[in-house]
């Protein structure tokens, strides 16, 4: 009895299947796994299985027979037609059954059923989406296979998917091979190169389309004027902007935008506001660019107005113009222009945004409110990694490092795990207190996640450990690292500059140029002050007159500033103040400082008298050089002219800081 009643459960699906068969997945045909089923039910998804455990013996048969077409009462269930002319393989890439419909592709192509182009197109465009690259190179090979390869729709398509897998070899193989290119050609390998940060070949690409006589449209002008902004290169760029006027898109405002943020990128914000003056329509994305540019470019006070024109416009900001914006508060530290923007925040529903939360804190840091940052990020609602860099970094801009220790720990502690920027923040944090042991538990860290080898890792070791003392162990890192910048070459020298080691300094400097590294503005600040602080004049002077002569780097007032102290602290009094005469530009205030110290180190009233002055008219309201001067006057025992420059102090309104006294 339970044997019967167990026969007629077995039975009865398969009477359903084989009563209308349409009602039936069939996945004979592109299961690769024996536990799927043969067959499934489209609506409530029952399996069933040929050689299931439960088999009966008619049932390979009776399918059999359905499968070859023989009977047509079935349905007409045939393997073709289950196969279909391509809308499966379509319908299964909607259904997300993405490997069953490249298999089922495949038997399509082996069954020799003609499929039409969209077919191939379709799962070309979801290979794209997925990033498969290897199932791409089977729908290419599918594509070759039947010779469908000429086809410019699918050419286009295939150095698409290319490009967005990464592949840009193959990419660039499959358009070169291409019998005809239309402009989707050209605007999609342009664009794939543009994408991937080739800029130079991305404009050459562009520039061969313009030879073979296809006019580019709008798009194309976009990606290749975003690959002039990448490199930058605003010869090109400009080329461009004539070519765009020429073909009637300037009017356009997607194409206005990317010529804003092309002449921004480029360091040309005059002709970027230009563009932006004579746009006939603006939207938010022009905005947006002409803001910042204006942030990019430290000109805060310039995007701030710009913002105000902005919703005079009856523009609202969105996240990206919140967060420019207050970059542009935080390079002006514009503290109550960024609390303003923080209750716009608000107002606008915004602020539980990491990004946003990410600039306040950086805002408020560097407007120089650390407590307003450290409730900013206590109250934000999600963090990644790059909030808990601005919170560090905040504290280390601060002269914190504890503090900024103090938050890596609790960082750690929330299971997030710091990054290469959160490594180069806190070491500087340790440089700046002179934390040697922190520093090296910190060395320690990177090593065992793998940053070691990282350049900028390993440039702001060799710094912390130099700012530490450490030489030593700023040497070993240094003489470690698989790759040396010029940066890293910086940091050494001015370590060693710091010490006092100014013949190690120079050696080393003639060393980097030996080995081919090209000595930069900051190289020669470092190896300059190096022969300041250990006197070694004559070789300070044929530095500085080699710097310019012999590496084409233009003295800066930083290096003036350097070759003053060089004399002053010699005792070379006249020969500086002869020096700052002869410069090519106007001395600013720390040259005239740097020789009235120097004055004061040795008792050189007159000299100290005449820098003071210069120092005043350029500085009215510092304090320092009375101080100095004061200092000069009373070890040359001239209490009356103590005492007249304690009233001349009083009389410009100038504060001495706590602490600090005139003699």
């Amino acid at each position: 009895m339970m044997h019967a009643v167990r026969v007629v459960r077995v039975e009865q699906p398969w009477q359903e299947f084989l009563s209308d068969p349409s009602q039936w997945w069939d996945n004979r045909f592109i299961k690769k796994n024996p536990k799927y089923p043969d067959f499934k039910h489209k609506i409530t998804h029952e399996g069933l299985w040929i050689e299931g455990r439960l088999k009966t013996p008619w049932v390979k048969a009776k399918v059999a027979t359905v499968a070859s077409g023989s009977i047509q009462s079935a349905g007409g269930f045939r393997v073709r037609d289950s196969l279909g002319n391509g809308g499966n393989v379509s319908k299964l890439c909607q259904e997300g059954r993405f490997k069953e419909a490249l298999h089922m592709l495949e038997l399509m192509v082996h069954e020799n059923i003609q499929t039409p182009i969209n077919t191939y197109a379709c799962l070309l465009k979801e290979c794209t989406r997925k990033k498969a690259l290897a199932e791409g190179k089977r729908v290419h090979a599918l594509i070759v296979q039947r010779g469908l390869d000429s086809n410019i729709f699918l050419g286009n398509t295939l150095v698409n998917m290319y490009a967005k897998c990464g592949s840009l070899l193959d990419a660039r193989q499959v358009f070169d091979c291409m019998l005809e290119h239309n402009v989707f050609s050209w605007t999609i390998i342009i664009s794939a190169y543009a994408n991937l940060r080739q800029g130079e070949e991305a404009i050459n690409l562009f520039q061969r389309m313009q030879q073979t006589g296809i006019p580019p449209n709008k798009v194309a002008f976009v990606v290749v004027l975003k690959a002039c902004a990448r490199i930058p290169s605003l010869e090109k760029g400009k080329q461009l902007h004539w070519d765009i006027i020429k073909s009637g898109f300037l009017s356009d405002v997607i194409v206005g935008s990317t010529l804003v943020d092309m002449y921004v990128k480029c360091g040309c914000i005059e002709d970027a506001r230009q563009v932006f003056d004579n746009m006939h329509e603006r939207n938010l994305v022009s905005w947006t660019a002409m803001i910042a540019g204006y942030a990019q470019h430290e000109l805060g006070r310039e995007a701030l107005d710009l913002y105000q024109e902005m919703k005079e416009e009856g523009l609202q900001p969105d996240i990206v113009t919140y967060v420019v914006l207050l970059k542009a508060c935080a390079c002006i530290a514009a503290l109550e222009q960024g609390k303003q923007l923080h209750l716009d925040i608000i107002k606008s529903g915004l602020q539980s945004d990491v990004f946003v939360g990410n600039a306040l804190v950086d805002m408020y840091a560097k407007c120089g409110s650390i407590e307003d940052a450290h409730r900013m990020f206590n109250n934000m609602h999600e963090r990644d990694v790059v909030s808990w860099n601005a919170m560090i970094a905040g504290y280390a801009q601060h002269g914190l490092g504890k503090e900024a220790l103090d938050v890596c720990g609790q960082m750690k502690q929330e299971g997030v795990q710091p990054d290469i920027v959160t490594y180069t923040t806190l070491l500087k944090a340790c440089a700046s207190i002179a934390a040697f042991e922190q520093g090296k538990q910190l060395h320690s860290d990177i090593i065992e996640s793998g940053f070691e080898l990282d350049v900028i890792v390993g440039n702001t070791l060799v710094d912390m450990y130099a700012k530490c003392g450490r030489m030593e162990d700023a040497c070993h890192v240094f003489n470690n690292m698989h790759e040396r910048d010029v940066v890293s070459w910086n940091a050494l020298i001015a370590g060693y500059a710091q010490q006092g080691l100014g013949k190690d300094a120079v050696t080393l400097f003639e060393q980097m140029q030996r080995e081919g590294i090209k000595p930069d503005e900051v190289t020669y600040v470092s190896v300059l002050s190096a022969c300041s602080h250990s006197g070694l004049v004559d070789k300070g002077c044929h530095l500085f007159d080699s710097m310019c002569r012999d590496h084409g780097v233009t003295p800066a007032m930083d290096h003036y500033a350097c070759m003053v102290d060089l004399l002053g602290r010699a005792g070379c009094l006249a020969d500086a103040h002869d020096f700052i005469t002869k410069m090519p530009i106007q001395p600013n205030a720390v040259v005239w400082m740097t020789l009235l110290s120097a004055a004061r180190n040795h008792d050189h009233v007159e000299l100290g008298r005449h820098a003071f002055d210069c120092v005043v008219r350029l500085e009215p309201k510092n304090e320092a050089p009375y101080v100095l001067l004061s200092n000069i006057y009373a070890a040359a025992g001239q209490r009356d002219e103590v005492a007249k420059i304690r009233k001349e102090m009083n009389d410009a309104g100038v504060k001495i800081m706590s602490g600090v006294h005139l003699y």
